[in-house]
């Protein structure tokens, strides 16, 4: 049930970086014991809900996970933590290392139990620099990565955050990468190891391999920046009733492009002659082809596109993302019954094998929804167990929340 089905990923992470990684390995099979602190992760509350707790973004992040709510400040709760390490092939973190080693729960702490275990840290910055014990969110690495500042160069001249939270969720899929190549050597030498993927440079690689441009070169050939990425005038079309999506990119586009609107004589003006020249005069083509795309409706342009074989698409709305028929087609979307908060919209994994089912779907889990399933599963007696629960080193479910009347849009 999934290429990852047998392995065990121990998550203590929050918000969106570390769990947007633990959500491919779940979707991939693996067994994901989510380890929240008792007040739950802060994601819970993001966005309008039902119950609280149980927000959107949660909902969508969190699938395929269990739960069990554990204090680590108290020694018995780090106890059972170091005991789940045990029995866990990936152990997942995303607070800075010195808070870790706080906690004692260090890299050399869990693999003096377990020395086959992959313990994969996702923080800000590399532990080897002056930034290393710096606190650090998607908005501060956006801006630590020029991502504000290559927008004002491309927009307005007015810099601004990137409206996704980018850096955690590409810094989220390098983990997942960094972990199954861990995995590997794992099969090959029996050896678990330490894994850090730091933020900062895991976006500065992300942002220079498009915008280093001549700054690759010593001395510079230029302040670095791709010419085509920034121009202000590189943006959905506007049509004579609407906006559509175009990329005329290479040569063959570029002819086609010009017989499909009778306009054959441009082929043989230098600016578009290949490739090169075309990048030396982005911004002049493209307010050249914006102005050629306000002389026809969006349907005619995507009937004489399509007849070109060129590459288009309908600028769409979340609205109509949700609608998309290719996405219905695919199965993408889907209603499911979640056991505390009834019908909702989930997404599948974007991926799939072909000889390796993917693993059934496992709704988002209420807070410590697992908290005693898992305990039982480490073999502790039922007495323990209950001294657990009322000394609150451990926190199971409460009773449903009353449904939110007017929930918070934010």
């Amino acid at each position: 049930m999934g290429p990852l089905n047998g392995l065990r990923v121990l998550d203590m992470t929050t918000v969106l970086m570390g769990p947007y990684a633990t959500l491919q390995l779940g979707d991939m099979g693996a067994d994901v014991i989510k380890v929240e602190p008792l007040e739950g992760d802060i994601v819970r509350q993001i966005g309008p809900g039902r119950h609280p707790g149980m927000g959107p973004m949660f909902l969508n992040v969190n699938r395929n996970k269990r739960s069990i709510a554990l204090d680590l400040k108290q020694a018995a709760g780090r106890e059972l933590l170091l005991q789940l390490a045990a029995t866990s092939d990936m152990f997942i973190y995303n607070v800075r290392p010195q808070a870790m080693a706080r906690l004692g729960l260090a890299y050399e702490d869990l693999a003096s139990s377990n020395p086959a275990i992959i313990y994969a840290g996702v923080f800000g910055y590399g532990q080897d620099g002056p930034y290393a014990a710096r606190p650090a969110y998607d908005d501060l690495i956006q801006g630590a990565c020029a991502i504000p500042t290559l927008l004002a160069r491309a927009g307005d001249g007015s810099p601004r955050y990137a409206p996704l939270t980018i850096a955690d969720r590409i810094v989220g899929l390098f983990a997942v990468n960094a972990i199954l190549a861990a995995l590997r050597h794992r099969d090959v030498t029996g050896r678990g190891q330490r894994i850090d993927v730091p933020m900062f440079e895991t976006m500065a690689n992300f942002v220079l391999i498009d915008h280093l441009g001549g700054l690759t070169f010593d001395p510079p050939l230029d302040r670095g920046g791709y010419a085509r990425l920034l121009a202000p005038e590189r943006r959905p079309y506007r049509t004579k009733d609407g906006h559509i999506c175009a990329l005329i990119y290479n040569d063959k586009q570029w002819r086609s492009f010009f017989h499909a609107i009778e306009r054959p004589d441009m082929l043989r003006d230098p600016r578009f002659c290949d490739h090169a020249s075309r990048t030396r005069h982005v911004r002049e083509i493209y307010a050249e082809v914006a102005a050629i795309f306000t002389t026809r409706t969006t349907a005619d342009w995507i009937s004489l596109l399509e007849e070109a074989d060129l590459p288009y698409t309908p600028l769409r709305s979340i609205d109509d993302l949700i609608e998309d028929p290719h996405l219905a087609e695919t199965g993408f979307f889907s209603d499911v019954e979640h056991p505390t908060e009834g019908r909702i919209k989930s997404m599948r994994a974007p991926t799939s094998w072909s000889d390796s089912k993917a693993p059934p779907h496992r709704p988002a889990p209420a807070l410590g929804e697992h908290s005693r399933e898992i305990l039982e599963e480490l073999g502790l007696p039922q007495d323990s167990i209950e001294d657990l629960f009322a000394k609150r080193i451990v926190h199971g479910p409460e009773a449903a929340a009353p449904a939110l009347e007017n929930p918070d849009p934010l």
